[in-house]
């Protein structure tokens, strides 16, 4: 089995796997309330799991993708067998989600603490951290968005081609 097709396997097995556990939240003892009157829905722990994963995963695949590409490299600009120079796509992805950050960060200083319905308190500058990675995660997706429509239209690899 090719590489492209195990790929190709993993990601709608993710996909699929994502959209059972989204779907079983909002639908099974999502409207479940504590002694407070606050909602707890059931599967939470069960989607935080799954987030904790994906993330562990996504983690260790980045550092190993990073460390292969340097090796096949050899750390020069050379072109992947399909024409893409993965040394510019490496920065431009570091810089973007660098930048991504900075703006979540910028957008979300002077945020107040937080207390949740246990009474935890979380300080205002580690909310404004969180709240900075959520507007990274929504940036980081809304330009891989883009690429896939302009990967699947086919409008880059159209203008890269000499004539």
């Amino acid at each position: 089995m090719k590489l492209e097709k195990i790929s190709n396997n993993v990601l709608y097995a993710i996909c699929g796997v994502s959209v059972l556990v989204f779907v079983l939240f909002f639908t099974v003892g999502y409207n479940n309330f504590d002694e407070k009157g606050n909602t707890a829905p059931q599967l939470t722990s069960v989607l935080l799991f799954l987030q904790y994963l994906l993330g562990v995963v996504t983690f260790v695949l980045m550092i190993w993708s990073v460390v292969k590409g340097i090796q096949n490299s050899g750390g020069g600009d050379e072109k992947a067998t399909k024409g893409i120079p993965g040394s510019k796509i490496v920065l431009f992805t570091t810089i973007l989600t660098i930048l991504a950050f900075v703006v979540g960060y910028v957008f979300n200083l002077g945020e107040e603490p937080f207390t949740t319905s246990s009474g935890v308190t979380t300080s205002g500058g580690m909310v404004t951290v969180v709240d900075a990675f959520i507007w990274a995660i929504y940036i980081m997706f809304f330009v891989a968005v883009v690429t896939v429509i302009l990967a699947a239209t086919g409008v880059m690899t159209k203008s890269a081609t000499k004539k």
